[in-house]
């Protein structure tokens, strides 16, 4: 089989396209032949050593699959090659087969492409994970999404109104303002880039407090990090809730004065380690994604496709910050 390879850590240029010996189903594993794998910023940071996990070399990125079931292994039951599948993989995912645990597949619902079905787990799982368990959204609530027009901003945005929320949405152009208008903002804002001085921060700040009126946000959602963390926090509402998604603009270090003034509290959300520790309340996550895509409250945005052999470009793009929706390489 083909796979993209990362031998040594370095950008998505340093991928290499190789041929590997097929992988082979072990105890209570399948082996997927992958059609479809989604592109995330974990995948920018893996091959360059700056995730929490760091696979033997060489490995294939990619986190997020849809593929048909090539093999079964012992101990797996319920499956049957043929079935079609999404699952998240950890790495792995940019091979034209991979070896999943049985536990991590689900079924991608007759109608839905492969290239949708391996945009849903990671972005939405991420989401409802950190607005119910983390952030505690209640209808009626005020949601403030940064890098609302990403994979993650745009479920965010969707989950937001879907669970009753008024939902603001932040962005960096007007392009990626009528895409959040388009998944269902209440209002956009779009705010300059960073890097910020100080008076720049002040009036991001300034920004956010317009936007989101006197009361300010229950929940921030922010994926983004960098110099528009602090300008977020200063918009929070009493008794708040910023949830730490991500920090493609750096990590950002928070003056904790704020979190006293406004008695809010500022959530960690790794939904990797919460899938694994408690797996039971994560399927039941996933379950209610899958109704709520079945009644057309929440669908993938998947905005650009790449052929197999221009995977390290979704990966460039991803790194570059200008994507909207999702990015899905098309393996099988």
């Amino acid at each position: 089989m083909r796979a993209l390879l990362s031998r040594a850590p370095g950008g998505p240029e340093t991928l290499e396209l190789a041929e590997l010996p097929d992988p082979v189903a072990g105890l209570g594993q399948v082996v997927v032949a992958v059609k479809a794998c989604s592109i995330n910023f974990p995948d920018v940071l893996i091959i360059e050593d700056k995730y929490q996990f760091k696979p033997q070399r060489p490995f294939a990125p990619g986190s997020e699959i849809a593929g048909v079931i090539d093999s079964i292994g012992d101990g797996v039951e319920g499956w049957a090659v043929g079935d079609r599948v999404i699952a998240m993989t950890g790495h792995g995912g940019l091979s034209e087969k991979v070896a999943v645990e049985a536990a991590r597949l689900y079924r991608l619902p007759q109608g839905r492409s492969f290239e949708d079905g391996a945009a849903l787990l990671l972005t939405y799982g991420t989401t409802i994970h950190a607005l119910l368990d983390r952030g505690h959204l209640k209808p009626g609530q005020t949601l403030l999404v940064l890098g609302a027009a990403g994979g993650v901003g745009l479920a965010a945005i969707e989950l937001g109104k879907a669970f009753g929320a008024r939902v603001i949405a932040a962005v960096s152009s007007p392009e990626k303002a009528e895409a959040a208008a388009q998944a269902g903002a209440d209002e956009t804002l779009v705010y300059e880039r960073a890097p910020f001085d100080k008076a720049q921060s002040k009036a991001l700040a300034d920004q956010f407090k317009a936007a989101l009126g006197p009361n300010g946000a229950d929940v921030i959602y922010d994926p983004v990090g960098g110099d528009y963390a602090e300008p977020a926090l200063r918009s929070i509402g009493w008794e708040g809730r910023y949830l730490v998604v991500g920090f493609p603009a750096g990590i950002p270090k928070l003056p904790l004065n704020l979190t006293l003034l406004k008695s809010c509290d500022v959530c960690g959300v790794f939904w990797g380690a919460f899938a694994a520790r408690d797996p039971q309340a994560n399927a039941a996550h996933v379950e209610r994604l899958f109704e709520l895509w079945a009644n057309g409250a929440i669908a993938p945005r998947v905005t650009r496709t790449f052929a197999f052999e221009d995977g390290g470009q979704a990966i460039a793009a991803m790194a570059a910050r200008q994507a909207i929706g999702k990015l899905v390489v098309q393996v099988g």
